[in-house]
């Protein structure tokens, strides 16, 4: 996919709107429009990466900042902090957006995979 057809980069540069949860300088998360769980954002690099499959050495602390970002969401999360972090790579996996991002679902008992 062409970065200037990306939802999600269109999204981080605020061509279309979102409900943002957390912004700094690497990382943008928002709700999902489509929640799984009562709790359902969208951890999203900034920089337009496709997958873990396109992560180049040079992009390691984007994907670092996935999981500091899925660390501060967790914090706020009430009873035990319980949390899922899922990651598709490839249209096969469901990947429906080529820009790498990380659902993070909580709120409800996810016992089944």
């Amino acid at each position: 996919m062409d970065i200037k057809n990306c939802i999600f980069c269109k999204i981080i540069a605020k061509e279309i709107p979102s409900d943002i949860i957390l912004e700094n300088d690497d990382i943008l998360v928002i709700k999902d429009l489509h929640p799984k769980a009562p709790i359902h954002y969208l951890i999203i690099p900034k920089k337009h990466i496709v997958n873990i499959k396109e992560l180049h050495d040079a992009d390691l602390l984007n994907a670092a900042q996935i999981m500091i970002a899925a660390r501060e969401l967790s914090r706020k999360l009430s009873g035990d902090g319980s949390f899922r972090l899922i990651m598709n790579n490839g249209a096969d996996s469901g990947q429906s957006v080529f820009h790498m991002h990380c659902h993070f679902l909580s709120g409800k008992k996810m016992l089944d995979f």
